[in-house]
């Protein structure tokens, strides 16, 4: 069984959890650096990237988290988690965890009431999914290194790149679950990588 954990500052939490152990693997809440070696693969969810960004730096995530990369263990990052996750944000020089080779723009949607559900073609998914999009950001440029997973019109709101996932939308607040396979299957590959 693998452990996945939710980096649990603020957002979408319980609903990563919920989901997490409905496909039987181990969803715990990640509140201390330290605990992200007892994990297999890292959630970071939805939620104000502002405030999030805050609590990384205060709580010392920031340097844990990039160790965590670099040992190849698999990062999921969701709408706010894919800002963090870039390396570089339009109109800022704000970025954080710059672990991801896109360029991301926020709220390239618009605000809260522009919020909406459409269902979605994921390149390597059998099914359309799902897909909430709540304040949402938007991938407006991406290494070469960086496999495109699905776009609505020519925005890019989900990518992969090696052991890195991100989608703009929150798979978490729908009962679909397939983003979260993908993401296992990635955990199960980085483990056989490590052996």
């Amino acid at each position: 069984m693998y452990t996945i954990g939710v980096l649990s500052l603020q957002g979408a939490v319980s609903e990563h959890i919920n989901q997490i152990n409905q496909l039987g693997a181990k969803g715990i809440q990640i509140k201390h650096p330290e605990q992200l070696s007892e994990i297999d693969g890292l959630i970071i969810p939805g939620g104000e990237s502002t405030a999030i960004k805050k609590l990384i730096d205060r709580y010392g995530f920031l340097t844990p988290i990039r160790e965590f990369s670099k040992a190849n263990k698999p990062i999921f990052g969701t709408c706010a988690g894919m800002v963090l996750l870039a390396k570089n944000l339009l109109d800022s020089e704000d970025s954080h965890l710059m672990l991801m080779d896109i360029t991301v723009k926020r709220n390239a949607f618009g605000r809260q009431k522009e919020s909406f559900e459409t269902s979605l073609h994921v390149y390597g998914l059998e099914n359309e999914i799902p897909a909430v999009f709540i304040r949402a950001p938007i991938i407006i440029e991406a290494g070469e290194d960086v496999e495109i997973l699905a776009k609505i019109d020519s925005h890019i709101v989900a990518a992969k790149q090696d052991h890195l996932l991100v989608t703009s939308f929150h798979p978490e607040l729908t009962e679909d679950s397939s983003l979260l396979q993908l993401f296992l299957e990635m955990i199960a590959t980085s483990k056989k990588l490590t052996v």
